[in-house]
């Protein structure tokens, strides 16, 4: 909105310092600002106002140690962090920017599916809240949208690169030719719609869906539906399942948000994207301004989440964190290096699933389920062990870190 407002003014009036709001930098760093001022300053209300609603957790005796304590406790705080994502987004981005356009309405429609599943269990006292069909329903309409227009949206383009000969010639004083040289040089094609993303640890990292469908555009691109709708799914129920512990989901998120800024600006500032030959996709680097923005919103919403808690973010919340990650990596090609920097979200559900189907194997081959974990998803497990509950969270934040360094590495390692 700002922008927009603050270039009308530039533009009619010439007014003083309106053209700081041209640059990305200075939106994003009024977007962190703002976020965690809204989040910090708002979050008390919010969460004294969920306490008169008696608006608890209702939380089971798993024998886990700390658990019972946290009974009671205010949950829906995802609105929170919703709320610190949407308002600096819709002040300081480029509300003209499809890419801005996406992150909103993934922002505002997996929010409203964990919003249905928080009321659900809290108000008709429904303790597996939403059916998961209809939750896998909603996320699988996220991922036709968010595939549908990467498709359609005239925007969403890439520039690739492109061989062009170049003649030099070396003349004397008198304009007669002495030498020619003949060379090709590299240089960026216009605009063109490409089914290309990004591998990570291979030197030519790009890898281009058409390949699996023998370059037929039409299937390939329901290819990328697919895997669009595959992403938002797997990364959103593992935001959810990770969401167990005080502060957990939340730190664990900090750093994957941080990272994917800086692809994002490095994919869309052409200098930084032949130097380090990435893939130069024109306007994302609008969504700096984004994630910075949640960024900002996490951080705050730890004010009150760290332990002990004194509100949980709820499905509101995680749900959402984990459609957005997905999809902001889908939006600059960077869906397949997901499962390294969501590293902590893979293991967490992949521990459910194993526990669950090896449970119900040996239940079916020996009479009696058998369990590979303590309990699951994995967190729950050491807290079996009777290792402490900060302890847990701290360790996880410390992979999380260490797995978005990695993740940075992959631009020089290939």
């Amino acid at each position: 909105m700002f922008y927009h407002l603050f270039k009308y003014l530039d533009e009619t009036f010439d007014l003083p310092g309106s053209g700081m709001f041209q640059y990305i930098s200075f939106r994003s760093a009024a977007a962190v600002i703002t976020a965690l001022l809204i989040a910090i300053i708002f979050g008390r209300s919010i969460i004294d106002f969920l306490r008169r609603k008696q608006i608890g957790e209702e939380i089971r005796d798993l024998g886990l140690q700390g658990q019972l304590q946290k009974r009671g406790t205010p949950t829906m705080g995802g609105i929170i962090i919703l709320l610190s994502i949407l308002v600096p987004t819709l002040l300081f981005g480029r509300l003209d920017n499809i890419y801005i356009q996406l992150m909103l309405v993934s922002t505002v429609w997996l929010g409203l599916i964990g919003g249905l599943d928080d009321y659900i269990k809290v108000f008709r006292h429904h303790k597996e809240g939403l059916n998961g069909r209809f939750k896998i329903v909603g996320q699988v309409g996220l991922g036709l949208i968010v595939g549908t227009t990467m498709w359609l949206a005239p925007q969403i383009v890439v520039r690739e690169r492109t061989a062009m000969p170049v003649e030099t010639l070396v003349a004397n004083d008198d304009g007669s030719v002495v030498e020619q040289f003949r060379q090709t040089v590299e240089v960026r094609t216009e605009r063109v719609k490409t089914l290309k993303t990004t591998i990570p640890f291979h030197k030519n990292n790009e890898l281009d869906y058409a390949w699996f469908t023998a370059g037929n555009k039409q299937a390939a691109w329901l290819l990328y539906v697919l895997v669009a709708i595959l992403v938002v799914t797997a990364v959103s129920n593992g935001a959810n399942l990770t969401d167990g512990l005080d502060g957990l989901a939340t730190g664990v998120s900090v750093p994957i948000v941080m990272v994917l800024g800086a692809l994002a600006y490095l994919s869309g500032h052409v200098i930084y994207a032949d130097y380090l030959n990435i893939m130069y996709i024109p306007d994302s680097g609008e969504l700096v301004v984004f994630a910075l923005a949640m960024t900002g919103a996490l951080v705050g919403f730890l004010w009150y989440n760290a332990y002990p808690a004194q509100v949980f973010m709820g499905d509101t919340g995680s749900l959402a964190i984990g459609g957005i990650i997905a999809v902001f990596a889908l939006c600059i090609r960077k869906e397949l290096l997901l499962p390294l920097l969501c590293g902590i979200f893979l293991v967490e559900a992949l521990s459910v699933m194993m526990q669950v189907s090896y449970f119900k194997y040996t239940k079916r081959r020996y009479g009696e389920g058998r369990r590979i974990f303590l309990m699951s998803p994995l967190h729950h497990h050491y807290q079996k062990k009777e290792i402490f509950e900060t302890k847990i969270v701290l360790r996880f934040w410390i992979i999380s870190l260490l797995l978005a360094a990695v993740t940075l590495v992959t631009l020089k390692i290939r």
